[in-house]
């Protein structure tokens, strides 16, 4: 008899710009050093926009449910992907949680009032996602830090972003590790990743 273990699942969310992507590169490179087959789920902002949905400040609930649903289809598809050598890790682009801190921010941005009932429906889709990452990183915005000039971000969108993002995971309890820019912060965080997959590997 034949069993499968379900591929190990690291997400990463955060405000714009806080080195997610680059964040889940340094771990891709390290595991596949490892010769650990890996897959990189990403780019359902650009995705979003092609369809097309709102983005930032213009977030709504109709475009957080699809950046949500997306999500979860990415990582389950990476997870199949046929191959001489199975899938052990899938590195989420963007947790399902990363979508609702943008759609709160936005709605705070605008000065709306939420839709209790419609807020507690993403939240509860968001959430039976959560248990099955094995670690999720969240990032840390740093407004000392210049962005490329080609972004043309709203300041104070980016910090409503980053508080609710670090909000919603203490509200839920979720675990996770904080990852600022300081350049030892990332290290732990490579590290904690490359030490969970050898780890599981190993077994």
């Amino acid at each position: 008899m034949v069993t499968t273990t379900p591929p190990i699942r690291i997400g990463v969310m955060g405000a714009h710009s806080t080195g997610k992507t680059m964040l889940l590169k340094r771990i891709e490179m390290e595991l596949r050093g490892h010769g650990i087959p890996v897959a990189r789920t990403g780019g359902l902002g650009k995705r979003a926009a092609l369809v097309p949905l709102p983005k930032m400040q213009r977030h709504t609930a109709a475009s957080t449910e699809w950046v949500i649903a997306q999500g979860i289809a990415d990582e389950i598809t990476a997870a199949a992907r046929p191959g001489p050598d199975p899938i052990q890790v899938v590195l989420a682009d963007r947790a399902a949680w990363d979508a609702l801190a943008y759609f709160h921010a936005a709605q705070e941005w605008r000065q709306e009032h939420p839709n209790r009932l419609e807020r507690e429906r993403l939240r509860l889709l968001a959430s039976t996602r959560g248990p099955k990452y094995d670690l999720l990183l969240a990032t840390v915005l740093d407004p000392a830090l210049p962005v490329e000039h080609k972004h043309d971000y709203d300041a104070r969108y980016r910090t409503l972003v980053d508080r609710y993002t670090h909000a919603l995971l203490a509200e839920d309890e979720i675990p996770h590790q904080r990852v600022t820019s300081d350049p030892g912060s990332q290290a732990r965080a490579v590290e904690r990743a490359l030490q969970i997959c050898l780890n599981e590997a190993a077994l």
